[in-house]
Formats: C-alpha cells, structure tokens, sequence
C-alpha cells in the first residue's frame, strides 16, 4: 500500500492520530459572536451533544408544516450569507420551523481529509439537532446539509441509517479538495427517505462527476420522490442564486407525500 492509500485508509478508521485533529472550539465561539451581532431572523439556542453545548439558530412557526435542520460547509456558521442563512430564512417563511446548527470546525486552511476525524463529533450533533425538532415540533423532521455538512449528514446516515429523518437535501454534496478523494462513498442506494440531490450548473467539477454517478443511483432508489435538481448558473455556494436555491427546495418540499 502506497503513502497516499495508507492515509486515506487511516483516516477511513479514524486510526491515524497525527492527521486527527480537535475541533477548534475558540474558532467556533468567535463564529458564534459574529454571527449574533449581525442576527436578524430567530434566536440562538443552545443544545447539548452530551459533551458539552453547541449553538443553533432557531425559528418557530405556530402552525408548522414540519421542520428542516441545516447543516452549513466547512468552517461557516449557522447563519452564513450563502446557502444555510437564506434558507432558513427563506423555508421558515414557507412553513416550516427551521434549526440551523453550528457544526465543528478547525483553523482555517484544513482541508477535506483534515476534516475527516472530525465527523463523529458532528453525529452528535446532529442527533441532538434532529432530536431537539422531533420532540417540539410537529411533523416531519427533514434533514438539509451543504458541502462538507452533506459529508457529515451522509457519513451519520451511513452509521445509523435514516429512520430518524422523514427526508433529505443534500446541497453540493462531495465536494473535496484537490487531490483528495471521497473516504468514504455516500450510502444514497441505502436509503429509504426521499432526497434531494441539488447543485448549481457552475458547480466544481468533481461535483458535477460524483453527480452523474448519484443521477444513477437515484433513478433506482427506494422513494420515487427522490430527484436530482440542477440550480442554473449557481456556483458552489450559489452566490447570487440563493432565491433560486430557496425556491426549488421549498417546491421539492411541498410535492411530498410524508
């Protein structure tokens, strides 16, 4: 087995201690202390992860349709400009009772694989998020994950499987860093909930390859709800295509049967 192989078959089993690195936690309350001086939709709730607390960002409806937690990319907060922060806003104002949860992160300048050790310490998480909705919020618990957020919600579904979500939306799912691999592939065949695959038309490349591979995947899935969405023009993190995310992930919503 050559380095590289060796690597990534190390990180694949979380067995490569010099590679694994802990969440820089300074880093994500400096996020947490931007982001709420510039707030303007819900409030900042804490939950735990049995560990200890973590934010998210919630917003309320009286009559909800269901719920929807987010998960942001990599090294971002629960109330980025791009992607997470609009559609919160954008699906609480469609119905639905929005958590927007802050997922760990390193210094920056880590890459993919620097990541990769880190995803255990998002599943729990995201149990807590998903559960948090489930127990005060009626209806189904949709799950929505962007960029590396897709790979920490594909990699817990692929531990626990997805009886604890009603659906999933997978935004920009696997991107990586150049020359780096996808560790571990995402367990799309597996599943029974209705997903959405959806990413821009401008998207990286290795994205829009990995996508024709999940077109495939998907056309034989177990929920014939499941789809393959094609935002035009929209880049990875849909700058200045946000409204057009927003709107075709509330239309997918609204279509299904739960």
């Amino acid at each position: 087995m050559n380095f590289r192989a060796s690597i990534i078959a190390s990180l694949f089993m979380g067995l490569h201690p010099c590679l694994v690195f802990p969440s820089d936690f300074e880093r994500e309350q400096r996020l947490i202390s931007e982001m709420e001086a510039n707030l303007f939709d819900g409030e900042v709730v804490y939950l735990s992860d049995g560990e200890r607390d973590f934010a998210a960002v919630l917003i309320e409806n009286e009559q909800p349709r269901g719920s929807v937690v987010l998960l942001h990319g990599r090294g971002f907060h629960p109330d980025w400009q791009d992607v997470v922060g609009p559609l919160r806003v954008a699906l609480a104002a469609a119905g639905w009772s929005t958590l927007s949860a802050q997922m760990p992160v390193l210094e920056k300048g880590k890459k993919y694989y620097d990541y990769v050790p880190l995803f255990p310490e998002s599943y729990k998480r995201i149990e807590a998020a998903v559960k948090f909705m489930r127990d005060n919020v009626p209806g189904p618990v949709v799950l929505l994950a962007h960029s590396c957020g897709a790979h920490m919600a594909m990699n817990w579904i692929d531990e626990v499987g997805d009886s604890k979500i009603d659906a999933y939306i997978g935004v920009g799912m696997g991107a990586t860093d150049y020359g780096q691999d996808l560790i571990r592939p995402f367990p799309i065949a597996d599943m029974k909930v209705p997903l959405l695959d959806i990413l821009g038309t401008e998207e990286y490349s290795r994205v829009l390859a990995l996508a024709i591979v999940r077109k495939s995947i998907l056309s034989r899935s177990r929920s014939p709800q499941s789809a393959q969405v094609f935002v035009e023009g929209a880049d990875h993190y849909f700058k200045d295509r946000n409204q057009e995310l927003g709107n075709a992930v509330i239309e997918w919503l609204g279509e299904l049967e739960f």
